[in-house]
């Protein structure tokens, strides 16, 4: 009888053991395969491991920790400028196909490039080298879409060299039209642009927005007329073509000023009407309604597009010293990192965008506080032709700064 009862008594125990063994194995396998399952334990549950003699040691704190910052914890901000004698990704003579002129350094009067020869390396995430027939490989049949202002423009340049190599590339299909980005009569330009690489069907596009509200004239037979500036609504070519977008990438906020606002004769409008609240009149107040609105309408359309992933760019830096872009302010700083190397600060330094974009499915692409540091990468007062005049410390020669953008957007897509 004794036997017989301690048999069944190290049988029930071995089915016990047996059973937690199972159930602990299909908990880790699903939460593999499904993430999300594990915010259905509390914080304890996660990493404590039921008792059991065939666990042979036990998971201390420090070793949960570093798993849980590890695998968890990625912010691309943060982190530090290094050498890298490989960079740039593309050559500062080539790439004319692409690049603005203005933009294009190596073509200036200025001697030093030494801001071409950093890389940005994240703390505690996998950044891979960007490849260009790699990275086309992955954006296969899928359409990059950039929607902002000149340094949406700047970064969009950017990646088209980036894609190409700086290289002559005829094969690369215009394919603007597709999307009605044409030249208007009497215009400069058009209102974007968008390229097609027919190796592997990749497609991207610029459109300038550079507010993102939508713009629309009160008197459409009026050339001269005011311009409703709807706050509350995002551009019409954002509503008519997002459902053919893979990657989409927002920014706005330096033409949020009185006078951007006058010389373009926009009038704020809410609800379709001209806005009575007063809290929108200052230029802040209403850059900031702006962001928030088409970000909530973004991430209402995101649902319906499962195959989109949204970034919204915060801000980039100016560096204007001594004054502003029209009262003798200069950026003529050549020696790179002289503010420092690293971002140690968790939270972005653009705190609309930020502040936006927080409890939606649009990502943080992060690059104020990366790029604050690199005054000496802007135009400041080199031009192609020798000839005084205002400061650009606003955009980036190119190669340059934007480039870092675009290997950050390409290891978050």
């Amino acid at each position: 009888m004794k036997g017989g009862n301690y048999n069944r008594f190290r049988g029930r125990h071995l089915s016990v053991t047996l059973i937690t063994l199972i159930f602990t194995t299909i908990i880790l396998w699903v939460s593999e395969k499904n993430p999300s399952i594990t915010t259905l334990l509390t914080g304890q549950d996660q990493f404590t491991w039921p008792s059991s003699e065939f666990f042979f040691e036990e998971i201390t704190a420090e070793e949960t920790e570093e798993l849980v910052h590890k695998d968890l914890v990625c912010n691309y901000a943060k982190g530090q400028w290094v050498a890298d004698s490989r960079r740039p990704l593309y050559s500062g003579f080539g790439c004319k196909q692409w690049l603005s002129e203005m933009w294009a350094c190596r073509l200036t009067q200025r001697l030093d490039f030494s801001y071409e020869g950093y890389r940005w390396l994240p703390n505690n995430c996998e950044m891979p080298e960007f490849e260009r027939s790699a990275f086309l490989r992955r954006m296969q049949d899928k359409t990059i879409a950039f929607i902002g202002d000149s340094l949406g423009r700047q970064q969009f340049q950017s990646l088209m060299c980036m894609a190409t190599g700086g290289e002559m590339s005829p094969e690369v299909e215009d394919v603007g039209k597709e999307y009605g980005l044409v030249k208007a009569r009497g215009a400069k330009r058009p209102d974007g642009w968008a390229f097609r690489f027919p190796n592997t069907n990749t497609t991207i596009l610029y459109y300038w927005s550079s507010t993102l509200a939508d713009l629309v004239p009160i008197n459409s037979t009026d050339p001269r007329s005011n311009v409703a500036m709807h706050l509350d609504r995002p551009p019409a070519f954002m509503r008519k073509y997002l459902h053919r977008f893979d990657v989409l990438v927002l920014n706005t906020g330096h033409h949020w000023n009185r006078g951007k606002l006058t010389a373009n004769r926009w009038v704020m409008y809410v609800n379709g009407k001209p806005n009575d609240d007063s809290k929108l009149v200052s230029m802040g107040g209403a850059k900031n309604f702006t962001a928030y609105s088409i970000s909530k309408w973004l991430d209402s359309q995101l649902p319906y597009l499962p195959r989109l992933k949204a970034f919204f760019r915060t801000i980039s830096p100016r560096h204007f010293r001594n004054g502003d872009w029209n009262t003798g302010g200069s950026c003529d700083n050549t020696t790179p990192l002289t503010e420092g190397r690293e971002v140690l600060q968790d939270q972005s330094s653009d705190e609309v965008v930020e502040g936006a974009v927080k409890g939606t499915r649009i990502k943080l692409l992060d690059i104020t506080a990366i790029s604050d540091l690199r005054d000496e990468g802007h135009i400041s007062h080199y031009s192609v032709r020798a000839t005084g005049g205002i400061n650009d410390c606003l955009h980036w020669c190119l190669p340059g700064i934007p480039d870092t953008w675009n290997e950050l957007l390409a290891a978050q897509i």
